[in-house]
């Protein structure tokens, strides 16, 4: 089988026709600094640190990666211009003649061969592992091509690659340890990408500076420097963008849509996005924080009844949730990826709420009586996550359960889930590969570091029948079985409840509207190289 890829494509022709007014662009706009509010910002400078999605989009502007994600997850060429599957092991890539790195040194093969194996020696929290987990070799064919052999079939390997940023050989071969990657890169020294713009400086949790990198291989960028502001607060955020101290927000909040909409000083622009909410139970034996409502011990883990689960999928309203708690900017979600993304089941409901059934199942399974639980969220991630997690917590206590809302910064979240610390947990995930096996493999397969599957399953779940699945769906070539064995996977997550799916977000930018203009996303990303200024 034979799968290839061209510079023209639909989206690399459309993104090449939009590229064409930059030309008429007059001098001083192309000298324009561009100001960006964003809700949160990298936690390195080092590409290969972690998967989260606010570091990759902020380092998408300084680093390139082979496979590119088009503004709806369709794949475009970036570093490599056409990828061939040789054979159900073997992907060839063929690599872009002409590209310079920032400090003019050439790319070539042994820059991807590098970053590709660079990954599993630095990467830290939500490793990155997971985009280079089918990677058994590279071999560098000659300057400008690769050959990648996997650890089985990989038809998604191209999917994977649009999160694998290429980094400089040469400038990071001295910072590619766990102990001295971060202090490379956070300092600049070895932030030397490709992409459209050149790192000059970072300060952690307060704002990210970029200049225009004239050499770039995709044509000059209409800002010759980008300063991207993290505002973590709401009110803050929209403050400053309307005292023009910022010409575009991320993630509007939803409660001031309506109001910035009537502004007519600014813009709205809103997409639906690859990222949702979505809740998680402990299926170890004995987990930590479980306790009978008057705080006594347990006999068991109630969430490894599925009756248990069963009964808090049916006390939570999604719809209420979409159009309360998130305000009207979001969707009811009956499974763990979008509509939009490939293996979606079209077959899937909404759960319809039913607190009358909910009790009688915690009856049945012996919690007549309910019990508390800690209920962990963040209050700093995705748009809503604070109101979104309050609001569950409160529709549980109407079937006995004290869900004790529980909002932290993702900063310390994260940590916690990844040390094993939480029983109960809602989370925010993007399925930013455009493939539903990213997601399924990640969240409910079994956790097995020697496959680097079930990465993001630290909770105990495992059932080898949904194993089986998705292990087949990611080694399938033929394009309809595997879209099957996907759906099929999802009908299973859907009956078995180890997931409750909650909401697709529906995600919105504010900018000022003689300033500039935007081309949304569905990953999401604020990217300098969607937002082009208004000519005056």
């Amino acid at each position: 089988m034979t799968i290839r890829s061209n510079w023209l494509t639909r989206g690399a022709l459309a993104g090449w026709m939009a590229a064409l007014p930059l030309m008429a662009l007059s001098p001083a706009a192309m000298a324009d600094t561009l100001t960006v509010g964003v809700r949160a910002g990298p936690l390195s400078i080092d590409p290969h640190f972690t998967a989260s999605a606010v570091s990759a989009e902020a380092l998408k502007h300084v680093f390139d990666t082979l496979v590119v994600s088009g503004n709806d997850l369709e794949l475009k060429p970036g570093l490599a211009e056409s990828w061939t599957a040789i054979d159900d092991t073997t992907w060839e890539f063929k690599l872009r003649r002409g590209v310079k790195f920032h400090d003019g040194s050439d790319f070539t093969a042994e820059d991807v061969k590098f970053s590709i194996e660079r990954i599993p020696k630095v990467t830290g929290p939500n490793p990155a592992t997971i985009y280079v987990r089918r990677v058994k070799e590279t071999v560098i064919v000659d300057p400008h091509t690769i050959r990648v052999t996997t650890n089985g079939p990989a038809p998604t390997l191209p999917n994977d690659f649009v999160r694998l940023f290429v980094v400089s050989h040469k400038a990071a071969k001295d910072f590619s340890t766990r102990e001295t990657a971060n202090e490379g890169f956070n300092t600049g020294k070895a932030a030397i990408g490709t992409g459209p713009y050149r790192f000059v400086s970072w300060t952690p949790k307060e704002q990210m500076v970029l200049e225009r990198f004239d050499g770039y291989w995709g044509g000059q960028e209409p800002w010759e420097r980008v300063i991207r502001k993290e505002l973590p607060n709401d009110t803050t955020r929209v403050a400053q963008l309307k005292a023009g101290q910022v010409d575009i927000i991320s993630r509007a909040p939803a409660a001031d849509v309506p109001t910035l909409e009537r502004d007519p000083k600014l813009a709205i622009t809103r997409t639906d996005s690859a990222y949702m909410f979505y809740v998680d139970f402990d299926f170890r034996p004995s987990t930590p924080t479980i306790t009978a409502r008057n705080g006594s011990a347990l006999n068991a883990n109630p969430f490894r009844d599925a009756r248990v689960r069963e009964a808090i999928d049916l006390a939570i309203d999604r719809e209420t949730l979409a159009e309360i708690a998130m305000e009207g900017m979001g969707k009811p979600a009956t499974q763990l990826v979008t509509p939009n993304i490939f293996g979606y089941n079209k077959s899937l409901p909404v759960t319809t709420p039913n607190v009358q059934r909910a009790r009688a199942l915690l009856k049945e399974a012996g919690f007549e009586n309910g019990f508390r639980v800690p209920f962990n969220f963040t209050n700093d991630g995705l748009p809503g996550d604070r109101a979104v997690g309050t609001s569950i917590s409160q529709m549980l206590a109407a079937i006995g359960i004290d869900a004790q809302a529980n909002a932290q910064p993702g900063a310390v979240w994260a940590p916690a889930r990844t040390r094993g610390e939480f029983s109960f947990y809602q989370a925010g995930w993007g399925t930013l590969t455009g493939e539903a096996n990213y997601t399924l493999s990640s969240l409910v397969h079994t956790n097995d570091p020697a496959t680097k599957l079930g990465a993001f399953n630290m909770r105990g779940y495992s059932n080898p029948e949904l194993d089986k699945i998705i292990e087949a769906a990611g080694a399938e070539m033929d394009e309809a079985k595997r879209r099957a064995l996907l759906e099929q996977a999802a009908a299973i997550v859907a009956k078995e409840r180890p997931s409750l799916p909650i909401a697709g977000i529906v995600t919105a930018w504010a900018m000022r509207k003689d300033r500039v203009t935007i081309v949304p996303r569905a990953d999401e990303d604020t990217l300098a190289m969607n937002i082009r200024p208004v000519k005056r």
